[in-house]
């Protein structure tokens, strides 16, 4: 949409262009030109505490129409300032969340440290892209002898700092070397509409509020912070465990030298690395010893479940078979009966029928030789006489 300017302003101090006088003929139309956001996000008025944001930004943010993705990392300032020619009308925070003006975004500037980036950083830069419907986020990363003299030493170098702000989806454009304290003249340079930050009063560098003056002009849009996390926790955090971290550096390679690790401590950490090892061993050891110990626990119980049953199994057959009313006594009695039967056989009859005797055989003979039981011998002399003959009959039989 063109932008009419002019030389003269009304006596309220807007310009003749938007007052109820017909326009002169000295005005010319001047289009916006300035950079367009590298993600298109529709704006939704974060007003809720933090913790009912969306949990997945990304697919909120692809929801609301962003594109998906990135090719290339965020630009620096001074690769592309904004060169735009037409005047950057003030804005109030309602006129820029209804979405005015339509032809250009709004720019919004967060600056900080952003040492050992984090999520709680990205976070604020999201709350910031996402304050306007269509917004132009800037951010300024402070040089390391601007922080070094007002904040303290820093772990990353600000080439570091300056590269990682430039991998943040969220961010629009990069301002290297950015100041302390906000004054007129950077805002006009930058044409910066409004400052995101958190709303907590930040003293530096003399000032009880360094964003006093900003807020004072109504430029200034408050952020929430992230609890949890920080840069300063996260030193705390390896400041607290300063030895398990030089150890498990010493461990990857790094020499004492390079940790600032004197002789003493440098043969202190590795024995302890030796003593970690081997208490990691036995503890393996213990893991496996475990393990066979319950894998034979296991068979143990399935052979003595196998042997109860197949006892069972075997005492039940028995009483079957030797039981009192068992198989086997039936079958002991049968053969007792037949070997009984077979042992003792049926007696004949007591009146059995007279045999025929045989024609050829001859009527078996009488003997008279016998002696007379009523009547035994007399003398030794007839006993041998009768004797005599009955051996006599005998050899005729023959």
């Amino acid at each position: 949409m063109p932008v009419l300017t002019t030389d003269a302003e009304s006596e309220t101090g807007i310009p003749k262009s938007l007052s109820n006088e017909p326009p002169s003929e000295t005005m010319e139309e001047i289009e916006h030109t300035c950079p367009q956001p590298r993600l298109a996000v529709h704006c939704v008025l974060f007003e809720a505490p933090l913790s009912e944001w969306p949990k997945n930004p990304e697919s909120f943010l692809s929801s609301k129409g962003a594109r998906k993705t990135l090719t290339a990392p965020a630009p620096f300032a001074d690769e592309t300032s904004c060169q735009c020619q037409a005047p950057h009308e003030k804005l109030t925070i309602a006129q820029a969340r209804l979405g005015t003006p339509v032809d250009r975004p709004v720019r919004v500037y967060a600056d900080g440290i952003f040492d050992l980036f984090h999520s709680g950083h990205a976070r604020a830069l999201m709350q910031a892209k996402t304050l306007f419907p269509n917004s132009y986020l800037l951010v300024g990363v402070c040089s390391d002898d601007l922080t070094h003299k007002f904040k303290g030493f820093t772990v990353m170098n600000e080439a570091e700092r300056y590269e990682a702000l430039r991998h943040c989806r969220y961010v629009d454009e990069v301002i290297r070397d950015a100041p302390w304290t906000l004054t007129p003249e950077f805002l006009e340079k930058h044409k910066i509409d409004f400052v995101a930050h958190d709303d907590i009063p930040y003293s530096s560098a003399g000032s009880d509020d360094v964003y006093k003056h900003i807020k004072e002009a109504g430029m200034f849009v408050p952020t929430q912070r992230t609890e949890g996390i920080s840069t300063s926790d996260i030193i705390t955090r390896i400041v607290r465990d300063y030895d398990v971290y030089a150890r498990r550096n010493l461990q990857r390679g790094y020499t004492a030298k390079e940790l600032n690790v004197s002789f003493i401590n440098e043969k202190k950490y590795r024995f302890q690395n030796q003593v970690d090892k081997m208490k990691e061993k036995v503890k393996n050891v213990e893991e496996r010893s475990k393990e066979f110990v319950n894998r034979v626990e296991e068979k143990s119980h399935d052979l003595i479940q196998k042997w109860e049953e197949k006892s069972r199994e075997f005492i039940g057959n028995f009483l079957e078979l030797f039981g009192p009313d068992g198989a086997w006594k039936q079958m002991f009695q049968e053969r007792s009966s037949r070997m009984l039967q077979a042992l003792s056989p049926k007696q004949s009859p007591v009146s059995s029928p007279t045999r025929s005797r045989s024609p050829s055989r001859s009527p078996s003979p009488t003997f008279s030789w016998l002696p007379n039981k009523t009547s035994p011998p007399s003398s030794p002399k007839a006993a041998s006489a009768s004797i005599s003959s009955m051996s006599e009959g005998d050899e005729d039989e023959k």
